[in-house]
């Protein structure tokens, strides 16, 4: 048997990312074996859920990825596993248009029980409506229950349970404010340095105010996910591939990370730290993450992009998305206007002044097939600039790539 359930709420910011962390954390304390999974692109909350469950999160995503490739991930994720925890994105019904890719399509595609978290602190009765609504929306879509959020006192919650009733939706707890979970934030999302001190505190709020027993019996399936066999490629070749991995770089996807380990050695290096690449490599990958928190340090950090520089006049091959991209350039312009010099081996230059905000889905024709990702940065681009910086040697481009199914153009742009 398995719990398997998916936490969503009406809207961002009604706390959902932090009851996701408290029940990841409490559940493996109880010496579950909890797999998580985020909807949606996004990179933060996945880190996050590491930390809280010990194992990688997996992103699921109707744009990036057909419903085969989602339900095989789903499968072979959450088997042999005791609880299956699926966190949502932005509100219930919010999709890339009307409600298509949102958290509701998500949850009816995989067939999981929909456990709601409201913002109650400022309501009674009109939760009744709010959940009215949301059950009946969408008859095809099983709303399991909600916790209520924000809610300091017992008779509080015995309005809000007279609401969720007359709803014909179960009311599964509620939870006070407790200042001591609250992660901060910063730009793109959740501050991702040290989160432990805030799960640990959400974990003990959820054992302190919620029945977890309850909510694993309510989301209990005599179906144990049965992963698809997985087809075996054999590559072409034994590539050694570096990954930079530290604060400044993180943004990366398993299902990535899994199709490069299966091209060859996966070692990684951080460009924070390193003055030398650690290995004579066929491939430096440089993913997205926070490089404007790090510009000093990286700018400082000549004799690594030194050797970057000849490295790519050796013929070797570099792909960088976003942050990673920004790192080849020319310079990154910090907010207070403060340039700092980079690789320079490519022609841009990016910068934190008069932040932008880029966020939405793309898809790029490349040789060899199409690629599709996200976008999600505030630095923007002085002067024009291509979508995509291709060469023989470089691979580059502000999107953020999915290659854990389709990888056409990355196999055709490794064997130019």
């Amino acid at each position: 048997m398995i719990s398997q359930f998916l936490i969503s709420a009406p809207y961002s910011n009604a706390g959902k990312t932090t009851v996701t962390l408290g029940l990841l954390r409490a559940l493996r304390r109880k010496g579950l074996t909890v797999q998580p999974f985020k909807c949606g692109p996004d990179f933060i909350d996945p880190i996050h859920h590491r930390t809280a469950s010990g194992r990688d999160s997996i992103n699921l995503d109707r744009y990036m990825m057909s419903d085969e490739h989602i339900r095989y991930l789903y499968a072979n994720w959450s088997a042999n596993v005791e609880v299956s925890i699926t966190e949502g994105v932005m509100g219930l019904f919010d999709g890339a248009v009307k409600s298509e890719g949102s958290t509701a399509d998500l949850a009816k595609l995989l067939g999981l029980p929909v456990i709601l978290v409201l913002d109650a602190r400022a309501m009674a009765y009109t939760a009744a409506p709010i959940l009215f609504g949301l059950r009946h929306f969408d008859p095809d879509l099983h709303l399991a229950g909600v916790i209520f959020n924000f809610v300091d006192a017992e008779g509080h919650y015995q309005l809000l349970q007279e609401a969720a009733s007359d709803a014909g939706v179960t009311a599964l707890g509620y939870l006070p404010e407790n200042p001591n979970i609250h992660i901060p934030s910063r730009n793109l999302g959740l501050d991702t340095t040290d989160a432990e001190a805030a799960i640990e505190a959400a974990a003990n709020h959820i054992e302190r105010h919620l029945d977890m027993d309850r909510i694993l019996r309510l989301s209990q399936s005599s179906s144990q996910p049965e992963p698809a066999p997985k087809k075996v490629r054999i590559p072409t070749k034994s590539l050694t591939i570096l990954i930079a991995k530290d604060a400044a770089f993180q943004f990366t996807y398993p299902e990535n990370i899994r199709r490069l380990e299966e091209l060859g050695d996966v070692c990684y290096f951080s460009p924070l730290k390193d003055t030398g690449l650690p290995a004579k490599p066929d491939l430096i990958y440089l993913p997205g993450g926070y490089p404007e928190l790090y510009l000093p340090e990286l700018s400082a950090n000549t004799p690594l992009l030194d050797a970057l520089r000849s490295y790519v006049a050796d013929g070797g091959k570099i792909l960088a998305e976003c942050g990673g991209m920004m790192y080849l350039g020319n310079s990154i312009t910090d907010p207070a206007g403060q340039p700092y010099e980079m690789a320079g081996i490519i022609e841009i230059r990016t910068s934190m002044e008069d932040q932008g905000f880029s966020l939405g889905y793309q898809t790029i024709s490349l040789p060899g097939g199409t690629a599709r990702g996200h976008e999600f940065h505030y630095s923007q681009a002085i002067g024009g600039v291509p979508d995509v910086f291709l060469s023989p040697g470089i691979l580059a481009t502000y999107m953020h790539f999915y290659w854990g199914e389709d990888h056409r153009f990355l196999d055709h742009w490794l064997n130019s």
